[in-house]
């Protein structure tokens, strides 16, 4: 009959009613810490458990199962075998028959359960089952999820039946399925905890009568059999992404094996290998076509289609796991004395063994031969984790399986005596003024410079020249997913989410060192590949960058929250405090007229907050973005932080607006763009969006300005960066008085600047960035002409090689004019006038437009200043200077300019969120 657990009063909302909870009579059939935490949330959920029938002792250690159910005092049966000879045991079905079950639950089970006892218990029986069924039937179900390259895993609660695995589907999990997931990843993440929750959710439909039962479909059902180590031998004449994951739908059990230098060994850590071929010394595969390679980071392999694959770690015949890169080598280890701290902590780890184990620890003692399962590795590693602050990786402990080893292994990470893996480049080169620069095209993923998931590049190219600097890979939406996943591991259980921010900032500091140490790298690659000048380039592109990176890298200690006074609820007191977290896996897009400039003001406050990030630099600009990723790494950033992904907005940029794992996304480009950004962030997951799109940044000149100073800085407002400044004067209003002198004056300056190779220490002016850009602003002084204004100077391409445009001056603009409403975001200065005294009309037009980045007002009369400052509606203005920006000083627009702030205290808000904290006391 069906029991009901003791009421326990349970409010849920003010009008809601107490009720009775459905409680059962369970039976739990199985093995294993899967089976003695289902029977452990079985028991919490308020269900009775009958009897546990489980497997006998093995070496005097009890099963899981066992042990929990004997400490809370439920009868334990420990049947060898339920039949003999085809047929149930009498005495063993009658001892199952004496409990009572109400329901059979078959978590983890290796034994065979005659019919007469899965039909026993008037609710039956139901099974765990690691697959989507109908697919994978069978005991290797995860191993052949892996091997059959499947982008989704899960498990099935069904009605056990007389068939294999064939039951009514009582309920069904799935998730995604990563890159390099083993079975132990996906078991560990989500099969085992998920399957814990499912299993008492399970239950309790059935005791309230709400269980479904589907009838298993046949289509697209498959049962597979049994790996084992006799059917783990690697066919190596097929494609490498099927060689990928037949090694790791086999690791850890039973393992693929080959014979290398006739010598049989199993196989671990398998990645499909898209950086540069390394160097290293050649082995014989049997049954590959051609050698594989040991070198510093593992052991290359091919699969028959010439792409690669590469093994970290690698097991002997007897037993022995090692690197990968450290085969054929002897052991060359040293033994290492421990001082009295670390034998205090080996004393901490003995215990922790113990604990696992259930026996006293020597030495000898081997993890595995002592019955340890691969859930056991992630409760030693996290133990090792809280009780000596050392962290590992689950690996650490299949290296090291003897506890003299494993010892040995923590002391050389205790001590920073374990070497991370090198870094491979596939440099592209090139020669640039006797220099030799080294250029990373790839792209970086997880601390690793990666071709494209299907290969594919184009070519970036020095607008100088319009020749081809090099290939550039090309990222596709698989990339960006595998960036999102590492950003987020990186965030959720990497070192950076524990990092204390004192030494988060520490690392930030030393990636500008390292930045100012490659300054002049830096600048002549983001000339080449953007058009700058070297010189400004030196100085802003990479002299702010470096800043931005210092100023925020000061602010990580400094982020908190407040505490906040409210009402107290008598005779109680409270204390409510807010805290400042960061919102987790961000995504960064910027644009081409600043690379790295635009990647650190939105990069560094990103890090200071605690984020993880995915950037993609512009498409034709992605050259700086790269090289910062190689001096991320030699920082020691943690892998997963950064990643940096080249290619087409429309397609990966698109995929970050819509994944629903990234929270935050910063942009800067144009407005259009943002708009389709703020949709699609909205449609997927809400995340959210800071903005800094188009402007027409007005600039009023009044007659009693400083007149030199009006027109050098008005020349800035500009012809700065070559007019691909997103703070640029779109506009300039010159009282009537001095409009002449001002334009004649504009053009006679113009004509001394120095139009040319932007390498070259004279020169003023450097190409536009792409061709495209150039056709249009070539385009945009024609139409200016068409609509009535005069092309008083330039308007067209220079005479030369590369893309050089003319700077250029147009007059006579009236406000409805497509010049006077639309920035060209290049080298052109559009000019209006406005009648002498006219403050309030030069204002109305100055404010008469969507746009609100920046402004700008030239006058000697303080009052005047500030009192048209007040009225410009713009997210900068600029008084009797222009394009001064600072990293302290906050940046960003009003209107269709966009929304959020770069630079200075405010930009944090960007990349943090707010909690509110309320006790009671």
């Amino acid at each position: 009959m069906m029991w009901r657990a003791a009421l326990i009063p349970k409010r849920l909302f003010a009008t809601s009613q107490e009720y009775w909870a459905n409680k059962m009579k369970i039976a739990v059939i199985g093995q294993s810490m899967f089976g003695a935490d289902t029977y452990n949330i079985l028991r919490k959920n308020g269900h009775k458990v009958v009897g546990v029938f489980t497997i006998p002792d093995v070496g005097g250690k009890q099963d899981p199962l066992a042990v929990a159910a004997s400490q809370d005092g439920v009868p334990v049966f420990k049947f060898k075998r339920w039949r003999l000879k085809g047929k149930p045991i009498p005495e063993v079905v009658e001892q199952y028959a004496s409990c009572g079950a109400e329901l059979n639950v078959m978590p983890f089970c290796s034994q065979f359960i005659p019919m007469n006892v899965i039909d026993h218990p008037k609710n039956g029986s139901i099974i765990y089952h690691p697959s989507i069924l109908p697919k994978h039937r069978g005991a290797s179900a995860i191993n052949w999820t892996l091997m059959s390259g499947d982008k989704k895993a899960g498990f099935t609660i069904f009605w056990a039946d007389d068939g294999l695995d064939t039951g009514p589907i009582l309920l069904q999990r799935e998730c995604d399925v990563k890159a390099n997931d083993t079975v132990d990843d996906i078991y560990n993440r989500f099969l085992y905890p998920e399957g814990i929750k499912a299993m008492g959710e399970a239950v309790q439909l059935i005791a309230d009568g709400k269980a479904p039962k589907i009838v298993q479909s046949e289509e697209g059902a498959s049962y597979e059999g049994i790996m084992k180590h006799s059917t783990a031998e690697i066919n190596w004449d097929q494609p490498a992404i099927n060689l990928h994951n037949f090694i790791r739908g086999n690791d850890k059990v039973p393992g693929a094996w080959t014979v290398i230098n006739d010598e049989k060994v199993t196989l671990f850590g398998s990645t499909v290998h898209r950086s540069k071929l390394p160097t290293g010394e050649s082995v014989q595969v049997k049954g590959m076509a051609q050698p594989g390679i040991v070198h510093k980071n593992g052991l290359l392999l091919y699969g028959s289609d010439g792409k690669k694959i590469n093994v970290k770690n690698i097991q002997y015949s007897d037993g022995k796991m090692v690197s990968a890169s450290k085969f054929g080598q002897a052991d060359a280890s040293e033994t290492l004395e421990l001082t009295e701290e670390e034998n205090g902590m080996m004393a901490k780890i003995s215990t922790a063994w113990g604990g696992i184990l259930n026996k006293e620890i020597d030495e000898e003692t081997d993890f595995f031969k002592s019955g340890a399962g691969s859930m056991d590795v992630v409760r030693l590693v996290e133990e090792v984790k809280q009780g000596i602050a050392v962290v590992l990786k689950t690996e650490d402990v299949y290296m090291n399986t003897t506890f003299g080893a494993f010892i040995q292994k923590v002391i050389r990470v205790f001590r920073g005596l374990e070497v991370e893996e090198e870094l491979d480049v596939d440099y592209a080169e090139k020669e640039v003024k006797g220099n030799m620069l080294q250029m990373p095209h790839q792209l970086f993923i997880n601390n690793e410079f990666v071709d494209a998931a299907n290969g594919d590049e184009y070519n970036t190219i020095n607008p100088a020249d319009e020749s081809v600097i090099c290939k550039v890979s090309k990222a596709t939406i698989e990339d960006v997913d595998e960036a999102v996943e590492a950003a987020k591991e990186a965030f959720e259980v990497g070192p950076w989410s524990t990092m204390n921010p004192r030494d988060r900032g520490e690392m930030m500091f030393k990636l500008a060192n390292l930045m100012e140490e490659h300054q002049e790298e830096l600048a002549m690659i983001e000339s080449i590949d953007s058009g700058a000048v070297y010189t400004l380039a030196l100085k802003t592109h990479v002299g702010m960058s470096i800043q931005t990176f210092r100023y925020f890298a000061g602010w990580c200690d400094k982020i908190h929250g407040k505490t906040i006074p409210i009402n107290q609820a008598h005779p109680n007191r409270n204390l409510t405090y807010t805290k400042r977290e960061p919102i987790g896996v961000c995504a960064i897009v910027i644009p081409w007229n600043y690379p790295l400039m635009m990647l650190a003001w939105k990069m560094a406050s990103c890090l200071a907050a605690g984020n993880t990030m995915v950037l993609k630099p512009a498409q034709v600009t992605p050259l700086t973005a790269l090289k910062f990723a190689e001096l991320v790494v030699k920082a020691g950033f943690p892998k997963g932080v950064i990643n940096i992904l080249p290619g087409a907005g429309s397609n990966i940029g698109q995929r970050m607006a819509d994944h629903p794992d990234i929270r935050k996304l910063g942009f800067t480009g144009s407005t259009p763009i943002g708009k389709q950004i703020m949709k699609s962030a909205a449609v997927s997951n809400l995340k959210k969006v800071s903005l800094e799109l188009g402007g027409k940044s007005p600039l009023i000149i009044f007659s009693d300005c400083d007149m030199d100073k009006a027109v050098r800085f008005g020349m800035s407002s500009v012809f700065f960066n070559k007019g691909e400044n997103c703070i640029a004067a779109g506009r300039l209003f010159v009282e009537d008085s001095i409009h002449d002198e001002f334009v004649a004056r504009i053009i006679e300056e113009i004509k001394k600047m120095k139009i040319g190779d932007p390498l070259s220490a004279s020169t003023d002016h450097g190409p536009q960035n792409h061709k495209a850009h150039l056709d249009k602003l070539v385009e945009y002084c024609d139409v200016a002409v068409k609509e009535g204004a005069t092309l008083t100077y330039g308007g067209k391409q220079c005479d030369m090689p590369g893309l050089y445009m003319m700077p250029t001056v147009i007059t006579d603009v009236q406000d409805h004019m497509y010049v006077a409403k639309e920035e060209s975001f290049g080298p052109i200065m559009v000019v209006s006038k406005f009648p002498d005294g006219d403050v309030e009309g030069v204002l109305k037009r100055a404010n008469d437009t969507e746009y609100g980045l920046a402004s700008g007002v030239f006058t000697k009369d303080i009052s005047k200043a500030l009192y048209v400052s007040d009225k410009l509606d713009a997210g900068t203005v600029f008084v009797n200077t222009y394009n001064k920006t600072d990293v302290a000083s906050p940046f960003g627009g009003f209107k269709q300019s966009g929304f959020g702030k770069d630079l200075g205290e405010d930009a944090l808000n960007e990349y943090l969120k707010t909690k509110a904290v309320t006790l009671e006391y």
